[in-house]
């Protein structure tokens, strides 16, 4: 079998580790990169032995499939060029700013039977992939991402910036449309909101408290599921879990701890081999472009909400 042929734009950050982990990719090439930045394309093109091309229409012409990992507020153009250039594409979250580009990048993706997958990473996580056979219907979710300010990802709110990938997890979990939201936030360091926190209320009866923060002393990457048959808490940070069931005991019912396997890998490895399947198999990812359009509407309508509270608050100052 050939190798896929595939090239990383935008190589900051994140980029960077989306470019090393495709050069160590089996049945993968990495081609290219492409960034306006020289100095981040060439240390990144001479980390992984691949070349730097001047521009995204150039590197289409070398490559069946592309991570986009540049600026949210570019997600769109960028995106929409290399669907409409005929290239499979895995976008960085959030997918975009609107829920109308979100929309356009789908049509895109399905008028040219393109493999549009959105870079929610979590769902690759080894401890999510362990419970899954243990969530059956969650009741209440509690999850909790916190961590020190950086200067990269201000360019968009917390919510956008950190929440979405709870707000994305959540609603895989639930399967139940949402109802009701209720949300808080405050700007501490930045211009957008630094801190938030969410409850999210389903139709199916289920709740969900969901807080962000890029402006605590500690990281923290942690969710609480409660069930009625089982209590799960999962430490995405450290690929940890840990699972409690309600078991009968003749008559009596009682509470065991499930040992668990855990294969704890790179997350996004599992993410990139996870798109390359998709890629050349042509199935449909595992967080398709509509998962990602729900999980940017949800995120806009916290922030939404978030803003008014903000609003009341600043008019009572």
């Amino acid at each position: 079998m050939s190798e896929l042929p595939v090239g990383v734009i935008g190589v900051g950050y994140l980029g960077q580790h989306h470019a090393r982990l495709y050069s160590q990719m089996a049945g993968v090439r990495l081609v290219g990169v492409v960034d306006p930045v020289a100095d981040r394309a060439e240390a990144a093109a001479r980390a992984t032995r691949c070349e730097i091309f001047p521009d995204i229409a150039g590197l289409a012409k070398e490559v069946k499939a592309v991570s986009i990992v540049v600026p949210t507020p570019l997600h769109h153009e960028v995106a929409l060029q290399c669907l409409e250039l005929g290239l499979d594409v895995l976008l960085e979250k959030p997918m975009t700013t609107t829920l109308e580009q979100a929309d356009a990048l789908i049509a895109a993706a399905e008028r040219r039977q393109a493999v549009l997958q959105i870079g929610h990473l979590e769902r690759f996580n080894g401890a999510v992939l362990a419970v899954e056979p243990f969530l059956t219907a969650p009741r209440f979710i509690e999850s909790h991402r916190l961590g020190p300010f950086m200067e990269r990802g201000t360019d968009v709110d917390v919510v956008l910036d950190l929440m979405i990938h709870d707000i994305d997890m959540v609603i895989s979990l639930v399967k139940s449309p949402v109802e009701e939201i209720r949300a808080v936030g405050v700007p501490v360091l930045s211009s957008q909101v630094d801190i938030a926190n969410a409850r999210i209320e389903f139709a199916n009866g289920c709740a969900a408290n969901v807080t962000a923060s890029r402006v605590s002393k500690d990281k923290m990457r942690k969710i609480r599921i409660f069930q009625s048959d089982a209590y799960i808490s999962i430490d995405y940070q450290k690929q940890d879990a840990v699972v409690y069931r309600r078991v009968m005991d003749g008559q009596q019912p009682k509470i065991v701890f499930e040992p668990l396997r855990i294969v704890k890998d790179e997350p996004l490895k599992a993410e990139l081999e996870s798109f390359v399947r998709a890629v050349t198999q042509r199935i449909p990812p595992v967080v398709t472009g509509r998962d990602g359009r729900e999980a940017l509407r949800v995120a806009l309508e916290v922030v939404r909400t978030m803003e008014r509270s903000l609003s009341r608050l600043r008019g009572n100052a």
